[in-house]
C-alpha cells in the first residue's frame, strides 16, 4: 500500500494519465490460465486500491463525507442541503469522468493496436 500510495502522484502527469486504466486494463493483469493464488492476490490488491480511493475528498466518496464531517467539527455548523446537494453532484461527475477517461485509454490502446 506504501508504494501504490507512493505512486499516486504520477497520476497527474501526462505518462501517469496515459496509463491509466479501464476494465480491459483490469483483465489484462489476471493471468490466461486460471491460477487461484494469483486470483486472490490480484483480487486483494484490486480491493485494497478501491479502498484507498475511496478514501479521496471527492464528495461522492466516503473520504468526502469525511471531509464535510470535519468541516461541521471545525465550524459547528452542518453545510446548507443544497450546497451538499450540488457537492454531490460534482462529485458524482468526477467519477463519471474518471471511468470514462480510464476506458477511453483502454479504447484507444486498442484501436492503436489493431492499426499498428
Amino acid at each position: 500500500m506504501k508504494d501504490y500510495l507512493a505512486q499516486f502522484q504520477y497520476i497527474f502527469t501526462k505518462k501517469g494519465a496515459s496509463q491509466i486504466g479501464g476494465f480491459a486494463a483490469i483483465g489484462q493483469l489476471f493471468p490466461s490460465a486460471w491460477n487461484w493464488p494469483a486470483f486472490r492476490s490480484l483480487t486483494a490488491f484490486l480491493s485494497i486500491m478501491l479502498g484507498v480511493l475511496n478514501l479521496l475528498p471527492i464528495p461522492a466518496l466516503d473520504g468526502g463525507h469525511v471531509m464535510f464531517l470535519l468541516y461541521e467539527m471545525v465550524t459547528g455548523r452542518k453545510p446548507g442541503d443544497k450546497f451538499m446537494e450540488y457537492a454531490q453532484m460534482v462529485g458524482f461527475f468526477i467519477l463519471i469522468g474518471l471511468v470514462l477517461f480510464a476506458n477511453g485509454n483502454d479504447a484507444y490502446k486498442a484501436i492503436m493496436e489493431f492499426f499498428k
